[in-house]
Order: C-alpha cells, then sequence, then structure tokens
C-alpha cells in the first residue's frame, strides 16, 4: 500500500497544496512552523478520521474558512482509490470513494493503513489512561474497520446512561424514585457494546503484546524487559482467565453495574466499563509511568509505534509509515533502529526541520516546505 496522491485545501495553514508520492522514502524538510506535520496530519486524518494533536476538528480548518477537504489517492494491490474528506465543524462530515458519496465518513476506514510516530507520542507512557485507550483503539480500527461502530455505539451509550444516572442522582436527593428500570435497559446496552470492544481489545493485545516487547528489546538492549497488558474493571471478574469471549464479557459487565449501582447513581458517572480500562506499560517489575527515564521512555513510545506498525504489516496490507519530525529527538541507537525499519517499508514519508536530522541511508524524494509551497528538490 501506499499513498500516490495528496490534496489539502483550506487545511490547517494550507490554502492549497497537491503533492505527489512514489513508494519508498518521501522526505519533507522545513523550519518549524512551515506546515509540514499539516501535511503528515491530514494523511493521518485519511486513515483514522482522527488528529493525532487535537480532538475535535475546528483547528483543521484554515482561518477565516468554513469547511477542509482532503484528498488521497491510495494504490493498494494494484487497485487505486481516491479517498475525499470535507470537514465542516459543527456539522456531520462528508467523504466520497472515487467521486461517489458514501453514507458515513468512517465507511472510508482501511482504505489507508498508516502508522504515525510523532513527539506526542511520549504521552503513551507519561499521560492519562485515555492516551493510551485511544492508541489501542485506533490501532483495532485500523485492523478490523467494523469496530469504529461498536467504538461509537459505546460511547452514544455510554454519554446518554451518564445523563440519566445524573438526573436520579439529583432525583435521589431530592427524596423522590429513580427510574430504574430505564437504566436496567442502559446497562443492558452499555454491557453489549462493551464487551465486544473489550474484547477487541484482548484480542489485539495477545498479538500485539509480544510485538512491542521485541521491538523494545531492539531499540534499548541495554534495558529492562519491557511488557504491555490490559488492566480492565472487569480484572476480578478475568482473574485467572484469558476470556476474550463477548458473552462471557458482556455477563461480567452487567454483574459489576449491578454491584456498583449504588455509587453511580450518587456519582452521577459510569464506572465500570472500557472506558475506565488503561493498558499497563511495565519495564521488569516496574509501571514505566513514573519510572522510565527520559531516553527509556522514548523507546517505549516508538516500541509501541513499531509493534503496531509490525502488526498490520503480519496481517498483509502493509501500512505507510508516517515518521514526523522523531529523528533530532533520539540519540543514534534509535536512529539506526528507526531507519532499520523504515528502509523495509512499502513507503515510509519523513519530516524535519533540517535535513542533517535524516539519517543518510534513508535515501528518496526529497521535498522542501517553505512559505506556504512545497517542492521537490530531488
Amino acid at each position: 500500500m501506499y499513498l500516490r496522491q495528496l490534496q489539502v485545501v483550506d487545511f490547517r495553514s494550507w490554502e492549497r497544496v497537491d503533492l505527489s508520492f512514489e513508494p519508498g522514502v518521501s522526505v519533507l524538510v522545513g523550519a518549524n512552523g512551515q506546515g509540514k506535520t499539516n501535511l503528515v496530519e491530514a494523511v493521518g486524518y485519511v486513515a483514522t478520521l482522527a488528529s493525532h494533536r487535537v480532538a475535535t476538528d475546528a483547528p483543521l480548518v484554515r482561518t477565516g474558512c468554513t469547511r477542509s477537504v482532503v484528498r488521497a489517492a491510495v494504490v493498494s494491490a494494484q487497485r487505486e482509490l481516491l479517498v475525499e474528506l470535507e470537514i465542516t465543524p459543527g456539522k456531520a462530515n462528508r467523504a466520497r470513494v472515487n467521486r461517489a458519496p458514501v453514507p458515513r465518513p468512517r465507511d472510508v476506514l482501511g482504505i489507508l493503513r498508516s502508522v504515525l510516530f510523532a513527539p506526542e507520542d511520549l504521552v503513551l507512557v507519561k499521560g492519562e489512561p485515555g492516551e493510551r485507550r485511544r492508541y489501542l483503539d485506533d490501532l483495532l480500527v485500523a485492523r478490523a474497520p467494523r469496530y469504529a461502530g461498536v467504538r461509537a455505539d459505546y460511547e452514544r451509550v455510554l454519554r446518554q446512561r451518564g445523563a440519566l444516572l445524573k438526573s436520579m442522582g439529583a432525583v435521589k436527593r431530592a427524596g423522590s424514585g429513580a427510574d430504574v428500570h430505564t437504566l436496567d435497559v442502559w446497562d443492558g446496552h452499555l454491557a453489549k457494546h462493551g464487551a465486544q470492544l473489550v474484547a477487541g481489545r484482548l484480542n489485539l493485545i495477545a498479538d500485539l503484546a509480544p510485538l512491542v516487547s521485541a521491538a523494545y528489546a531492539s531499540v534499548a538492549p541495554e534495558s529492562r524487559p519491557a511488557a504491555i497488558r490490559y488492566r480492565s474493571t472487569l480484572d476480578e471478574a478475568m482473574r485467572g482467565t484469558e476470556h476474550a469471549d463477548v458473552g462471557y464479557l458482556e455477563s461480567a459487565l452487567l454483574a459489576e453495574l449491578g454491584r456498583t449501582r449504588p455509587q453511580e447513581i450518587e456519582r452521577g458517572v459510569s464506572l465500570i466499563g472500557p472506558h475506565r480500562d488503561d493498558l499497563d506499560l511495565t519495564l521488569g517489575v516496574n509501571p514505566a509511568k513514573g519510572y522510565a527515564s527520559h531516553g527509556e521512555s522514548w523507546s517505549f513510545a516508538l516500541a509501541l509505534r513499531l509493534g503496531a506498525y509490525e502488526l498490520l504489516r503480519d496481517d498483509g496490507i502493509e501500512p505507510v509509515l508516517i515518521l514526523d519530525d522523531v529523528f533530532a529527538e533520539l540519540d543514534r541507537r534509535r536512529r539506526q533502529q528507526l531507519a532499520k525499519v523504515a528502509l523495509t517499508a512499502e513507503q515510509v514519508i519523513v519530516t524535519a526541520a533540517v535535513a542533517e536530522d535524516v539519517p543518510d541511508e534513508l535515501v528518496g524524494a526529497r521535498y522542501q516546505v517553505q512559505e506556504g509551497e512545497v517542492t521537490r528538490v530531488s
């Protein structure tokens, strides 16, 4: 798989740009603030329908404009598909494939697969659980796009159940009766969709964990061994098992929701479910967060992305590898290991503030990004 063409209109800082790419290495060089990351962000958006930098779509639209457009021509298995995304904050985004509208933007997921490594990835190690859940779910959707619907359904149910819990708490404090039957219905919905999401994550980690451990050992051979483990609000119910069975998980979720109902009504929030789960990262016997050095944290973040890349590649469709301004942050050994992986990719897109940051072995097309223009220089 490779990206043959990228066109953006009113996306971030870009009024309009049209780029042609080839398989192999493409390097975008330009000073900070020239818009390099904005371009690879657009590529990532086509692959995931989300930005790796912001949580909402509004910042993706150029100041003073009402919408932005991203078009990507993707070649896979000798077939080319054109994906077009129209991003309109405050309204439903629209998508087309080969100029024909699709019912929902998420129907384009899977056409382009990418793995993006950026300085922001340190939050996977040092940040809050939500960052790691997003990492898991983005990878889950990249591997099996149907999980985009599971994820959306769960988030919808979680919002509506949360609103009901808040109203029930207010009613209870006022001395009135609570609508328990309605909560029973939403408990069933939460357990149904939550079980599917947890099962998907567990199956994902079973395949991903050894790849992450191997990637960490390759980039930090002098460090302690790295491992990842899924930590769930259902840990007690699953103790001693490796259950990824949806029916078992649904029953376990319903039981836990019943057990914690008084606390949930009192606090007005859902305390049980995959929205409360985390990905534990460990080095030796210690958690990486709080114990890892800066270099070890970088190595773990890199290992998570390299593990994701190898997992998608093992599935038979090689993703586009995007390295956004990361070589300047890495020491010589980590640069070499990352470059070694990049050279095996069908396509890798690299950004750098100065050309000297890019390892010499990454030879390919070079583009200069400067003053609102992108010029191919070699």
